[in-house]
């Protein structure tokens, strides 16, 4: 698969505690994870992938961002042999990354796609993976695990839409509680080809994307809170779910 680029736009909406919305602009790439993009040496400064980014580290062997998503995927009972595993993530820019969201799409070795990983980033550094079946354009259900932000506790449930990405790419989060969405976030963009004309175009439209979005998301933080939102303290959580595990 040769990988690409899409300029997305992500929005937010909070319902509760207070309604509160906003969008931003960014790019995401779109690989093999058995095949990243080689950049040209001056290049790639501006997009570094390290496995460190994601998951939990394998148990053995070479420690590879595959290796990664099959450790996870075997832990909880799952086997691909053979299988492809495409991923849509930002890369390290200026040795700096933020995925808020990275999605990897597991298929067997006949193409057909069987699972897809979920994995939310929080801006404190925390992040959780959720496993979830490939239930294409319809929304699978998971159990929020993660303290995200400090207005939203680590209860209710999202439902997740996440089809593999073609000419354009539509992802939709919503956490719900009570049946009632919470909290809305939207994920949608354009596809590109990986060329180095479009990553540097991409790269002039939004230099340093990943510490952009780290600090755009906290300004909403503040945002929220000069609107009185009430805040809401991260619970104690045990190491072994900090780093991925569902």
């Amino acid at each position: 698969m040769l990988s690409a680029l899409y300029r997305t736009r992500i929005t937010h909406l909070s319902r509760t505690p207070v309604h509160h919305y906003f969008e931003q602009g960014g790019y995401s790439w779109y690989v093999d994870v058995d095949d990243l993009p080689q950049l040209p040496r001056w290049l790639q400064p501006f997009a570094r992938f390290e496995a460190v980014d994601h998951l939990s580290p394998p148990t053995a062997g070479p420690d590879t961002l595959r290796a990664r998503v099959d450790q996870h995927l075997a832990d909880r009972g799952v086997e691909l042999p053979g299988g492809t595993v495409t991923a849509l993530l930002q890369a390290r820019v200026l040795g700096y990354v933020f995925n808020p969201l990275s999605i990897f799409w597991c298929h067997d070795r006949h193409g057909t796609l069987r699972h897809v990983i979920a994995e939310v980033h929080s801006t404190s550094g925390d992040r959780h993976a959720y496993l979830l079946p490939p239930t294409g354009a319809q929304p699978a259900a998971v159990k929020k695990a993660l303290y995200v932000s400090p207005t939203n506790e680590a209860d209710g449930y999202y439902l997740v839409r996440a089809p593999l990405p073609d000419a354009e790419l539509d992802v939709t989060i919503s956490l719900h509680r009570e049946n009632k969405p919470a909290f809305v976030a939207t994920l949608d963009g354009t596809r590109r080809k990986a060329s180095i004309a479009n990553l540097l175009q991409l790269q002039l439209m939004a230099p340093v994307a990943p510490l952009v979005g780290a600090m755009w998301i906290r300004l909403q933080g503040v945002t929220l809170w000069t609107q009185r939102a009430p805040v809401v303290r991260e619970a104690p959580v045990p190491e072994r779910e900090k780093v991925g595990q569902l």
